[in-house]
């Protein structure tokens, strides 16, 4: 993949990830001014933006560590073998770290 394309790539990956953190910021805090008699409910939904928080920093984090590869020319190779990662593989997960087969091994995806 050239390295134009994969900076686009990763510059709407990054994107879209930060999106969904200033979203879940808001929501969060959109929850705080309604009514505190839903107790539970509350507590669930502060769980589930939690996890998803975390989540949103992981993928943020698999963001940089991409955009580093790119910098320094092994974006697209796996960080495990060295081995090419597929194009197509890059484009519906600009973050991938491996092969298929070894996210396989991993038990990934």
């Amino acid at each position: 993949m050239d390295s134009d394309r994969a900076y686009q790539l990763l510059a709407a990956e990054r994107e879209r990830i930060e999106r969904e953190i200033a979203e879940l910021g808001s929501e969060a805090a959109g929850d705080r001014d309604e009514s505190e008699d839903r107790g539970s409910e509350d507590l669930y939904q502060q769980e589930f933006d939690a996890g998803r928080a975390k989540d949103l920093q992981d993928q943020l984090a698999a963001v940089e560590r991409a955009e580093a590869r790119l910098a320094d020319g092994k974006y697209g190779l796996s960080v495990e073998s060295g081995d090419p990662i597929p194009d197509g593989r890059l484009e519906a997960l600009p973050t991938a770290e491996r092969t298929v087969a070894e996210e396989g091994r991993l038990g990934g995806g």
